[in-house]
Formats: structure tokens, C-alpha cells, sequence
């Protein structure tokens, strides 16, 4: 079965704006968009769409990785111009009655529903514009298949831990506790490893961290005509080695064809020993 892979241009930044295909003429094609750039770059993905795929007006798949506004923005353009049949995205306010007890203050349980869904305004809109095009909205957690694709990460567990630690969500009690103090001892750890990689561009098997946000990224995999496709988004290494258990409990680990290097090869994310874990992942604890 014949597949293509896009990347799209999002301006002069970093972000993700992919187009795949897959099947063929004599049946039909599954189309599968992953993420929309920035808000501008919504008309970029329908104009390529409409060029090279056919004119279609019905999209299989639209996942959104993660919230980041250099992944998210131009999701919307795609749903109001296509038929779609799932958008797959995870909206952390969803979650609240499971991780109230994680904040600081004195929220009420809708109080705090109102407060993360107020710091995503762009996962507001495509929700309600999926509900008014009649498109379903579904969670997008390790196990989850979304047409050839199978999802590595993130587990729903981890995605729950990381929602507190996210940039745009009130301020967690391990955060408060973690101090100016702590916030200073990693600026400083992160300036030392920027000067000892700076000559020879060495990566580090524990460089500084990524954002939660980039951890909680979509990782995807599918296996076509024998051919391992990973798509990873800004997942870090701690997503990455989850994805990686979770492709070995499936029996799908393996050396991939097309292989997304995470978050544009940012030293954050990337590591001598990504994608070379081989823990076992107890069954309960996938979708």
C-alpha cells in the first residue's frame, strides 16, 4: 500500500503542519492530518490538500499533537474547509476531578475547569467548532489507533501528571515548593550544558528539560508494506522512551523508515539513547 508523507512550510519558525496519505487509486486513500502550524499556516495545509491530493472534501484524521500554538493554530482553518471524520486532540480541562488535589489555591472544581480552559483558547474554538460541524472529539492516549496508526504516547496517567507542570496552567504545589532557589540551580545547569555542547554539538543523555507541554506531544506510529513510520512532534526523551515501551509491549519495536526527529532536532528533546528503550508496560496502563 503506497503512502506519502508532507511537511509543511510554517513560516520562519519551528512547528508542524503534516499531510499523509495512504492506500491507492482502485480503493481509496485515508487522509490524515497531523497538527496545523501556526494560525496562518491553516490555509497553507487546505491549499496543499486541494493541490495534491485530489480535491478531497473528506479528511480521515486531524490529530493535534499538543497544544502549542506553533502546532494548534491552523487546525481550525482545516475543520471549517474539509468534512472530518475524527479530530483527535487531549483538552487538559477534562481532567479536573482527577487532579484538583495537584494545584495550588483554593479552586473549586469548576473554578479550575474555568481557569485551564480560559489559557487555551485555541483547543476552545476547535471544540466548538467540532461541535458544530458534528465532529467528534476523542481523547488521544498510548494504545489508541487512529487509522494505520497506532499512538506510543503519551500514556493517559503521564498526560494527567503533567497537566499542573504545563506553562498555562495555575501554579502546581510541586512547582511552588520547587522555589525561586530550584528555578536558579536550572538556569545555571542549562548555561553550563549550552557551553560544553556549544564547540562540538555533543548530545547530552540528561540535558535539560523540556516543557511539559512538549513531553505530553502525540507520538504515532505505523507500519506500511513492512515500513515503520514514526511521527513524534515535540515529544522529549521521557516521551520518547514511553513511546518505545509501549511500541515493545506491542511487539511493533523495530527500525523505523521515516523517522520524525522530535522537535526539530532541539538538544532538549534528542539524545544518544532515544528511541533504544526496551522496558515491558503492564497492560493496564494503555488505552
Amino acid at each position: 500500500m503506497p503512502y506519502e508523507i508532507d511537511f509543511l512550510s510554517v513560516g520562519d519558525s519551528n512547528g508542524d503542519a503534516i499531510c499523509l496519505r495512504y492506500g491507492n487509486h482502485s480503493s481509496r486513500y485515508t487522509i490524515h492530518v497531523v497538527d496545523g502550524g501556526f494560525v496562518d499556516t491553516g490555509q497553507v495545509v487546505v491549499d496543499h490538500l486541494n493541490k495534491f491530493y485530489d480535491n478531497p472534501t473528506f479528511i480521515d484524521h486531524v490529530v493535534l499533537s499538543h497544544a502549542d500554538r506553533d502546532h494548534a493554530g491552523g487546525v481550525a482553518t482545516v475543520l471549517e474547509n474539509f468534512h472530518v471524520g475524527v479530530l483527535w486532540m487531549n483538552r487538559p480541562w477534562l481532567y479536573v476531578e482527577e487532579i484538583a488535589d495537584r494545584f495550588h489555591g483554593n479552586f473549586t472544581l469548576q473554578g479550575l475547569r474555568n481557569r485551564i480552559r480560559e489559557e487555551y483558547p485555541l483547543l476552545v474554538e476547535l471544540e466548538q467548532i467540532a461541535e458544530r460541524r458534528g465532529i467528534p472529539v476523542r481523547e488521544v492516549f498510548a494504545g489508541v489507533e487512529i487509522g494505520a496508526f497506532r499512538v506510543l504516547a503519551p500514556l493517559r496517567d503521564t498526560y494527567l501528571s503533567l497537566i499542573p507542570e504545563f506553562d498555562r496552567t495555575p501554579a502546581s504545589k510541586a512547582s511552588i515548593e520547587r522555589g525561586i532557589f530550584g528555578a536558579i540551580r536550572e538556569m545555571v545547569k542549562e548555561v553550563q550544558a549550552w557551553f560544553e555542547t556549544w564547540v562540538d554539538e555533543k548530545l547530552s543523555d540528561n540535558p535539560p528539560a523540556t516543557s511539559a507541554s512538549n513531553e505530553s506531544s502525540v507520538v504515532q506510529m505505523a507500519i506500511i508494506d513492512d515500513q515503520r513510520i514514526v511521527l513524534t512532534a515535540d515529544a522529549g526523551p521521557k516521551a520518547l522512551a514511553e513511546a518505545a515501551n509501549v511500541a515493545t509491549y506491542y511487539g511493533t519495536m523495530g527500525q523505523p523508515r521515516f523517522f520524525q526527529i522530535p522537535h526539530h532536532g532541539s538538544r532538549r528533546n534528542v539524545t544518544p539513547t532515544v528511541w533504544t528503550c526496551r522496558v515491558f508496560v503492564p497492560p493496564q496502563v494503555l488505552v
